[in-house]
């Protein structure tokens, strides 16, 4: 084939498809119809999509059924939770269940400690992250295998391994070091038992500031995948310029990594919105109320009839949902951000 039929064979094609459309438009309606409609290739594709919709609503069912039976739940009232015929909708709608919540449980202060608290430990847990995830990542050092295996191994532990080491050694911080100094008579016998930091912010302002609090071996590994894809030029480029390690840490590489932080950063507020491990071991006794501490029944509610049982649970089920609330408006503000920092965070196989 020359050059010439080359360039004459797409305006053939062209013109060949423009008359089979005009052949066709000129045709009768019926016939235009038939054609389309009463194909093999239309019958297959009508089943092909009929089987989609039906197995998407199948899986979508089952999915948001329970969350479908404990929103509505949450507007019943005692009758409803009695009345066989009451299935997903109420027959006596009331908002009593979280007016309850809100004003007996103390729902807007549980809002404010959680949200300061979240938003501490979210800030603190990302820029320690980072940096950690960087060295892994960027530095080649005797054990780095190590570290980074270490890391994972935090990915899997489960919570209650650690609780009691977390409990004792929070409870007498630094025993051993200020049990030295009082050996040599720089402090006191009190002070030699340790510092007492159960109730107090101090455990989760440590573990979040030095990366060791849970999940921070996830955000660390998103950290270090997304670092390793990071050109090693531009940072041999910075040195030749005379930029030093923690110069091009903070104006190259931190700007670089802003929508893997902002993962980071939403994965952890969210994750320790909900958390009720650390609230646990940290806040014994503590007066201050977190959002774990309103899933409970408001004393107003408390009554005593044959459905006793799935009310209370309806009641919960109604502080479950003031809780995610708040994560699920952050979610619908922020899942672009999320979505790119996902995207970009390098989650491939080396």
């Amino acid at each position: 084939m020359n050059a010439q039929d080359s360039l004459n064979q797409p305006k053939v094609m062209k013109e060949s498809k423009n008359k089979i459309r005009v052949d066709f438009e000129r045709t009768p309606l019926k016939e235009r119809l038939k054609a389309k409609f009463l194909s093999m290739f239309f019958v297959k594709k009508l089943v092909w999509y009929i089987f989609r919709l039906v197995l998407l609503v199948g899986i979508s069912y089952i999915v948001l059924f329970p969350f479908f039976s404990k929103i509505a739940g949450s507007f019943m009232s005692p009758e409803d939770f009695v009345d066989v015929t009451v299935r997903l909708i109420p027959k006596h709608f009331t908002l009593n269940m979280y007016k309850a919540i809100i004003l007996e449980n103390g729902f807007f202060e549980a809002f404010k400690n959680t949200f300061i608290l979240s938003l501490s430990a979210a800030i603190l847990q990302t820029f320690s992250c980072c940096l950690v995830g960087y060295g892994i990542a960027k530095f080649k050092f005797k054990g780095n295998n190590l570290v980074f295996f270490a890391v994972l191994l935090t990915m899997v532990l489960p919570h209650q391994t650690l609780s009691f080491s977390f409990s004792v050694n929070f409870t007498y911080f630094w025993q051993s070091f200020f049990g030295l100094l009082n050996s040599i008579g720089l402090v006191s016998d009190e002070i030699a038992s340790g510092l007492n930091l159960i109730n107090t912010h101090w455990p989760m302002a440590l573990l979040s500031a030095t990366a060791l609090a849970f999940k921070n071996g996830l955000y660390i590994f998103l950290f270090r995948q997304f670092f390793r894809g990071v050109p090693d030029e531009l940072e041999e480029s910075a040195y030749i310029d005379g930029s030093g390690v923690f110069r091009t840490y903070f104006q190259i590489i931190i700007p670089l990594s802003v929508p893997t932080m902002i993962t980071v950063f939403l994965f952890s507020f969210c994750w320790q919105w909900t958390d009720d491990f650390y609230t646990n071991l940290f806040y014994t006794v503590s007066k201050m109320k977190l959002m774990p501490h309103i899933v409970s029944v408001p004393s107003s509610l408390i009554m005593d009839f044959a459905g006793k049982n799935l009310y209370e649970a309806a009641i919960k089920n109604a502080c479950g949902i003031l809780i995610i609330i708040p994560l699920i408006i952050l979610y619908v503000f922020c899942q672009k951000f999320l979505v790119q920092g996902i995207e970009r965070s390098g989650l491939t196989a080396d």
